[in-house]
């Protein structure tokens, strides 16, 4: 079963690296990470916090539309072409084949964070700059976004068009990043029975807000990359949210493309 679901991986991160789409949108985050070094330099004695502002936004927002735009595309595309025909009656479960795509995006998600990543340490160390400890675990926890926008965009793959999935994605993206501001406003709501309700639909979309927290108020503290940052311990404790949250939208995207007729 491992060995499957891994092949499995390793053919979506091979058709992925082919993508032009991926490699257009790397380009831009390359080229956005890398205007922080102009940039910085026409800020007054604040290049480091100009490169990393602009550097840890490019690999969260590229990351992100990356995810999206070859996400979606991940099950339908087996299906328009017609070749999850030739794999689903041999001995591979569809489970299998849900998990493995899922692997080898997040596989090719890695390896295009690793770039970006490499390319806003570069530019620091050319401005003199040190690469802190806080810098490093916020692109771990915008991994672990990624890796949840991820799971989600296989979940709507799994069942509906990629044009679908790419906008419900993209809308859960923009609501769970604005989750605390969202739940803030029904909180203002009169009427009890509609507050309650929303409330509770709001415990079934992810918080992506807890994945990137600089420049907000966490437990009554200002968190910045800059200067107070939080912990290893959070980065755990986020990391093990996302993951679950993930886990829980890929069990549901293998019911429904278990229940899905092919024929």
């Amino acid at each position: 079963m491992i060995g499957r679901i891994v092949a499995i991986s390793l053919n979506t991160f091979r058709e992925a690296i082919r993508n032009k789409v991926l490699y257009s949108l790397l380009f831009f985050a390359v080229l956005l990470i890398a205007s922080a070094l102009a940039l910085g330099q026409m800020s007054l004695h604040e290049e480091a916090r100009v490169t990393v502002d602009l550097g840890l936004g490019g690999i969260a927002l590229f990351g992100v539309l990356i995810a999206i735009f070859v996400g979606v595309n991940l099950v339908y595309k087996e299906l328009d072409k017609k070749t999850v025909f030739s794999l689903i009656p041999k001995p591979i479960h569809r489970f299998e084949f849900i998990l493995g795509k899922f692997g080898g995006m997040v596989l090719t998600l890695a390896v295009q964070i690793a770039i970006m990543s490499a390319v806003l340490f570069a530019i620091l160390r050319l401005q003199g700059s040190p690469i802190g400890g806080a810098v490093v675990r916020a692109i771990v926890l915008i991994f672990v976004e990624v890796v949840v926008v991820t799971a989600i965009a296989v979940l709507f793959s799994s069942f509906s068009s990629p044009f679908l999935s790419g906008a419900f994605t993209l809308g859960m993206f923009v609501v769970g990043r604005s989750l605390p501001e969202l739940r803030e406003l029904i909180t203002k709501l009169h009427e009890v029975a509609l507050r309650d309700v929303l409330w509770a639909s709001t415990r079934l979309l992810p918080d992506l807000h807890i994945f990137y927290v600089s420049g907000s108020m966490l437990n009554g503290q200002y968190a910045t990359v800059h200067r107070v940052y939080v912990d290893w311990s959070y980065v755990a404790t986020a990391s093990i949210y996302g993951l679950g949250y993930a886990a829980c939208a890929l069990v549901v995207a293998i019911l429904l493309f278990s229940r899905r007729d092919f024929v």
